[in-house]
Order: structure tokens, then sequence, then C-alpha cells
């Protein structure tokens, strides 16, 4: 049977099993998010502590995710995912038993946080990387499109399970749900049949490799102003989820299952952007989709800030989860393709760093702003922000594309992706 071209990645028997598993274990995942942002705040009513729990579990990933781009490239992918998927599961099941024992303080949560935090540093890189060896190069933009899709469709039905687990049975039997769906992901990875790849021995630190896989990235103009742009959207954008439980219980009196809700509007939104980047055959024209878009969820945000009425706030979300999914699965479809394999971990080290990293000093920043100024105006000014930084890159987009064409076809010499069909990596920051 021929697969839509949206699809054409699951043609593929390891990715099935990749995109199964995973599925079910981001629901899982999606409900202890909002289950848990939930519980800080009804144990402690403190903005602050709702940044800094996030930023608990997100601080690890900028510390340490270039030592999980050492690992993703120097040992087999598929085992180090394995043995991440584990971990999270155990620090799951960990934070279910508190919760359920109604013995959960705030610390538990910050030390489990921090915790996952650092399991999240290596599972980062080694996933991104991991695509690679499931799909091949050809179909590298499906996949990593499909994978969002799932992502955001586990983030529409997970929030909205949370919040009615929560008002009816309360937060514990979200975190052991979200232990369970671990089984599925484990289940599959197991199943695979992965060829060993074929590692390029280099001398040289642990540090050294680090400095090379930074130098890449410094040195390569296209990747850096992505990274930069993906940063400051992480760093000013993102806290607007982090303050998702005022913006429920305070300013839209929906409670926790309106926070469900809100946080599915996004999750609607968001799949409906990486549905239109599986859609997508080549990279033509992604660098133009990422100024756009960060322009574009910028100016969400601050919509959604002004809003005072709760149907008007979910369909605000609409364009701020789509936004958000394009600019950032633009950006990682483009520096994987103008990466080169053998950097490849390292690499999506550095996007980690950028990505999740820069999101937890957002995180508190934002709640501290929010302790002072509230979190519409917070949410608000993150958006003027985004929309400042999208000028800047759309600006520099066309000094971009030379040095573009130039890296995927050094990519595509040393065992990266191949540019897509003609002049699609000629095109690709147009």
């Amino acid at each position: 049977m021929t697969l839509p071209v949206t699809l054409r990645a699951l043609r593929y028997r390891n990715f099935q099993l990749f995109f199964g598993g995973q599925m079910i274990s981001l629901i899982g995942t999606w409900m202890q998010n909002v289950a848990q942002a939930w519980l800080v705040y009804r144990l402690t009513g403190s903005s602050v502590l709702l940044g800094l729990v996030s930023f608990s579990s997100q601080i690890p990933v900028f510390l340490m995710s270039p030592v999980g781009g050492i690992v993703a490239d120097r040992f087999r992918r598929h085992r180090v995912v394995i043995g991440t998927q584990t971990a999270s599961m155990l620090l799951a099941f960990a934070l279910a038993g508190l919760t359920l024992t109604h013995t959960v303080q705030i610390w538990h949560i910050f030390v489990l946080s921090a915790l996952l935090g650092v399991v999240n540093a290596f599972d980062m890189p080694a996933r991104q990387a991991f695509f690679v060896e499931m799909v091949g190069r050809e179909d590298l933009i499906n996949a990593i499109a499909l994978n969002s899709s799932m992502f955001n469709a586990s983030r529409v039905i997970g929030p909205a399970v949370a919040g009615v687990l929560v008002a009816g049975i309360g937060e514990g039997w979200c975190f052991f749900a979200n232990a369970v769906s671990y089984i599925a992901v484990i289940a599959g990875l197991l199943m695979m049949t992965v060829e060993p790849r074929r590692f390029v021995r280099r001398m040289g630190s642990p540090l050294a490799a680090v400095i090379e896989g930074f130098r890449f990235v410094i040195g390569s103009a296209p990747i850096h102003h992505l990274m930069v742009l993906l940063g400051i959207v992480s760093a000013t954008g993102m806290p607007f989820a982090v303050l998702m439980p005022i913006f429920a219980d305070q300013i839209l009196h929906g409670g926790a299952r309106g926070l469900g809700i809100l946080m599915g509007a996004s999750g609607v939104g968001a799949l409906g952007g990486a549905l239109l980047l599986a859609s997508r055959e080549t990279v033509a024209g992604l660098g133009r989709w990422v100024a756009i878009s960060a322009a574009g969820f910028g100016a969400a945000l601050v919509a959604f800030a002004l809003s005072r009425s709760f149907p008007v706030s979910c369909v605000m979300l609409l364009p701020v989860g789509f936004a958000m999914m394009v600019e950032m699965g633009s950006s990682n479809t483009l520096i994987q393709t103008m990466s080169p394999d053998h950097l490849r971990g390292r690499v999506m080290s550095v996007y980690s760093m950028v990505f999740m990293g820069l999101a937890p000093l957002g995180a508190v920043l934002g709640g501290l702003t929010a302790a002072r100024w509230g979190a519409p105006a917070t949410v608000a000014g993150g958006g003027v922000i985004c929309m400042g930084a999208a000028a800047v890159f759309g600006w520099r987009l066309p000094g971009l594309r030379t040095e573009a064409r130039r890296l995927m076809a050094a990519a595509q010499m040393t065992g990266g992706v191949p540019p897509q069909s003609g002049a699609g990596g000629s095109l690709a920051l147009k």
C-alpha cells in the first residue's frame, strides 16, 4: 500500500514502532506536565514557584546537553534512548507514589524535576539524532514533522484527560498513568532492528569534542542565527505555558479543567502546524517560514494576554500553538539538514540547550515578572520581544542562502542529509 506523502516515514518498521510507542508515552507525559503544574499551584499558590519548578527541570538540559551530545555521537543512540526512557519511567513512578500516599512536598517535586532534566539532557540529543537511523536521509524531514505531529496530538489529548482526572481523583493518578505509558515506548524500542553505526575514531578529550560541536555551530552562520532566534523565542515566549495555571484560575476562572482545555487548545494549533510541515517534500523556503512563524507566535501571544474571555483565549491559543510548532519544527529540520552525521549529536545538544535550556531562565524571569506586574503583562511583553527578534532574523535571511547551500552540500558528502530534490537545498533559507 502506498502511503500519502504526509505519512511517508511510516513505511519504515523502526519508525512505526517508535511512532506507536511514543504516541502512548507522550499522552502520559502531557498528563504529568499539566498535573504537576496544578499540584505546585495547589500546594503553594505561587507564580514564582511555578517558574522555579520549570527552571529545575530544564536547567540540567542547559548544563549537561553537551555531555549528552558526546554520548549520542560516541555510543549507539538506540541504546541511549532505551536507557533514558527507562530512567524517566522510574522517576514518574516515584512521583506517583509520593502523591498517592499524600506525602509529597514541594521539595520532592524540585528534586524529581531536576533528575528528569538530567535524563532529558541525554535523551534529547540522542533521540533527535536517532531519526536519521530510523528512516534514512531522504525522509528525515517527514520523520521530524510526524514526530512533532505526534507530540502535539498527545498535547491535545493529555491535558484534556489530566484536567478531568485532576478535578476528579487528583494528580497522583496522572503521574501513575504517565509511568505506565513508558512501557509502550520501551517495548517499541526493544523490538527495533537497528544496524550499528560506523564510528569514526577520533582522538581527543571529551572537552575537545564539545568544543568541536560548538565551533561548528558558531562558525556556521545559518545554524547559529536559527539557534539565536530559537533561544529568544524559548526564553521570552515559552513562559506562557508555565503561567497557564494562573490564567486558568485567576484570570479566566476555569480551574483545573480549564487548564487542561487551554493547554489542549494550543496543542490543536501545534498539531496543525506539524501536519503542514509533514506535507512538505523539500526544505525550500523554510527559512522564510521560520521568520514569519516567529513573528506570528509573538503577535498571537499578545492577543492571548489581552483576552479576558475563556472562549476567546482558547481561540487565541490555536495560532500560538500553530506558529510555535512551525518555527521550532522548521528550525530543527534546517539545522539537521545542514549538520554532518559525525557532529549531529553535538549539534542537536546545542539545539537542546537553546530550546529547552534557555526556557528555564525565561520561566524564572517570567514567574518573577508575573508576581510584580501580572501574568498578562509578562506574556504580552514576551510576545513583543519575539516579534522583534523575528524581524531581525528576516532582515538577515537573504545573506544566509549561500552559506546554507554550502553546508548542505558538505553534509551530503560527510554522511549528513542530502539536499532535497532539485533546488530545494539552495532555497532552504529563501
